[in-house]
């Protein structure tokens, strides 16, 4: 017990010294508006998607994370609007974000089938801790709020976004406004933990192995300025268009020098197994479980997520490429 409680100390003291981080999804690649607000309307029709996530399931205080979108496109699918609100928990920290977005999207090609979309998103972050549920060494910590404190930012996301039938890539930025905000505006004496500006990068590809197979392999890069550089390695094959079978590999690159990050850190991170079924024309649900690479393995039951996706408009996957992406 002793030593749970120690590295339960030293994982809130990781994520929380500095920053509040954004949650990791494995599944992002079936919604892409949560890392991209480029993304909004991609699908075209009005699309809800949710997502909940169990990180080191058994582990007290673990991470606990739920996002909602719908999204859809107008004006001849040449613009993309979407709603984005997640939530995340950590031991006593929590956070809460609200965005609406944009996206504005050119076609490339006389049929329509390349588009390149440039996105942004505003809306809110509120993060929180609550003292109530830490457990003070000594008493009269001053470090420590007896209760609950919190603050309210504005924050805004950009993001652009190329895709066609075979290949995609995109880019983003998220937190742009809370942190900067938070230096002028939240008092200095609230231990409030501030989300800080997210990097990511999104590249694959969608080739057909013959009429019922279809890969697609892909990565993402997220990186913070401030931890290691993640980088997921994603695989995955559509049976029948029926179903999505897939995994990943998610580790820490060194992509460029950080100079305040600890040396010695574990770089892998995770595997992770996926799957997710189309049910019919309007609805596809999801599954994954990370089986963590680092020591936390031995105090905990994994990672597990679930999503669901239906389209609330026509109902029609239109193409198989609609859902060779997300």
């Amino acid at each position: 017990m002793k030593r749970t409680v120690t590295i339960a100390f030293f994982l809130f003291a990781a994520v929380s010294a500095f920053a509040q981080q954004d949650a990791q999804y494995s599944q992002y690649m079936f919604n892409g508006l949560f890392i991209n607000p480029a993304y909004a309307g991609y699908k075209q029709d009005i699309y809800l998607y949710s997502f909940y996530r169990s990180q080191w399931t058994g582990f007290t205080g673990a991470p606990q994370s739920f996002s909602v979108s719908v999204d859809g496109s107008v004006n001849d699918t040449k613009v993309g609007l979407g709603l984005l609100i997640a939530n995340d928990r950590i031991g006593a920290q929590s956070a809460t974000s609200v965005y609406a977005n944009y996206a504005y999207r050119l076609q490339m090609d006389e049929d329509g089938k390349s588009r390149l979309a440039f996105g942004i998103g505003g809306g809110f972050s509120q993060a929180g801790i609550d003292g109530s549920k830490l457990n003070a060494a000594q008493t009269g910590d001053a470090d420590i709020p007896s209760g609950y404190q919190g603050a309210i930012l504005p924050d805004a996301r950009l993001g652009v976004l190329y895709t066609d039938n075979s290949f995609f890539i995109g880019a983003s930025v998220d937190n742009l406004l809370s942190s900067w905000l938070a230096k002028n505006s939240v008092d200095k004496t609230v231990s409030v933990p501030i989300p800080t500006p997210h990097f990511y990068f999104t590249t694959g590809f969608y080739m057909p192995v013959n009429d019922d197979i279809m890969l697609k392999p892909s990565i993402m890069l997220k990186d913070d300025r401030g931890g290691p550089t993640s980088l997921d390695l994603n695989t995955f094959v559509l049976l029948n268009e029926m179903i999505w079978v897939g995994g990943a590999y998610r580790t820490a690159i060194p992509l460029y020098k950080k100079p305040n990050l600890q040396n010695g850190l574990e770089k892998s991170n995770a595997l992770v197994a996926m799957v997710q079924f189309f049910v019919n024309e309007k609805f596809r649900i999801g599954y994954s479980f990370d089986y963590s690479l680092t020591p936390l393995a031995n105090y905990n039951y994994g990672s597990h997520e679930i999503s669901i996706g239906i389209f609330l408009k026509e109902g029609k996957l239109k193409s198989i490429n609609q859902k060779c992406y997300y």
